[in-house]
């Protein structure tokens, strides 16, 4: 339902072009936005409300009845007799009840996007429900989740809809109160790199806005309406992995989450089991941090030692040490493929759990 501000701003920006005072009534007489005082009116227009005229002259006012979907919603009062203000009063009544179609499409395809992304809707009803809305079925889309913190108090919706919402293609909604969620129309031959440029405008308006601590993930592009739902999925996914390994970076996509993807998806028991196999009774996170620079480093460079040490600005033979050190402490040769592998997911599984666990306190 439309707001009465929206009412209000609507005839007070009319009047000022119209020099002509104007009033809404609803169908209880009561008086939703004015212009003016004219609580003379109200009376008048209830009785109008029940005749079966769709405009009248009562006591010097104009008076227009307002439907939507043939049920009569308010009555429209303008100031003054004569033909201009007849006029003028036929095309405000004509605009507010324009109003009422806009903003009730737009509530309903607000309704309608969030039941498809959060998996409410029958297969047979999306595409019913999509060809009334006169949303197309088969346009290539991506879902983005805009996460900022106080969601819910920064008014981010509002902001993302007033500087993106004018493109009719696009859906602007939330589910929660936290998260913005941007159901994104893409044309042919839009990439990844269209998508991130998308999201960093997001990202460059919300800061200029004064928000903070924003994060942006998005999932894999669909070509049918009915597969949203598994794009907002994808995103959902890769902003919570986008936290644990890839804490540096604001914006994040599904398909680069690598591995990360999969260690997400693992039981906690499962994790601690492995990584008592791996490592018996001590983590890998216990390392002093000098061998921690080293291993982060070492594995950076694609077991590169000779590029290591040097970036390390360190002898050759100091890393084969530490190296060496290690492999002893833990029984793996980071210089060998396989156990370098297992040291990198042992590495990122205690990340995951270190994460899981920070939501249980």
């Amino acid at each position: 339902m439309i707001s009465n501000q929206i009412l209000q701003n609507t005839i007070e920006g009319l009047k000022a072009i119209a020099r002509v005072e104007l009033c809404v009534i609803d169908v209880d007489g009561k008086e939703v936005a004015s212009t003016a005082n004219m609580e003379e009116c109200r009376k008048p227009a209830l009785e109008f409300a029940s005749s079966p005229a769709d405009s009248q002259e009562i006591q010097g006012y104009q008076y227009f009845k307002i439907f939507d979907e043939q049920q009569l919603e308010y009555i429209m009062v303008a100031g003054g007799a004569g033909e201009d203000v007849y006029m003028v009063g036929k095309m405000v009544a004509f605009q507010i009840q324009s109003l009422l179609v806009a903003y009730k499409e737009r509530f309903d395809k607000d309704n309608f996007i969030k039941n498809l992304l959060l998996d409410n809707l029958l297969l047979v009803d999306i595409y019913s429900r999509a060809k009334k809305l006169h949303i197309q079925t088969d346009v290539r889309r991506v879902a983005m989740i805009v996460e900022s913190d106080n969601g819910k108090d920064n008014n981010a919706l509002e902001i993302v809809r007033a500087n993106y919402g004018s493109n009719s293609k696009d859906f602007i909604t939330a589910v929660d109160e936290n998260n913005v969620i941007v159901v994104k129309d893409l044309s042919e031959g839009d990439s990844g790199k269209d998508i991130d440029r998308a999201a960093k405008a997001i990202e460059m308006v919300l800061a200029n806005e004064g928000i903070k601590n924003i994060h942006i993930a998005y999932g894999t592009v669909v070509n049918e309406l009915k597969e949203v739902s598994r794009s907002y999925k994808e995103a959902k996914m890769a902003l919570d992995v986008g936290k644990i390994f890839f804490d540096e970076r604001d914006i994040i996509a599904y398909s680069e989450l690598g591995i990360g993807r999969l260690i997400y998806q693992l039981p906690i028991p499962l994790c601690k089991m492995f990584i008592k196999e791996i490592f018996g009774g001590k983590s890998p996170d216990e390392f002093d941090e000098e061998t921690l620079i080293t291993i982060n480093k070492f594995f950076e460079n694609s077991l590169n030692v000779s590029e290591t040490s040097r970036q390390l600005f360190i002898h050759r033979n100091t890393l084969v040490y530490r190296l060496d050190k290690l492999q002893k402490s833990t029984g793996l040769d980071l210089r060998v493929f396989e156990d370098a592998i297992t040291f990198k997911i042992a590495l990122m599984v205690v990340k995951y759990m270190k994460y899981m666990e920070s939501f249980e306190y």
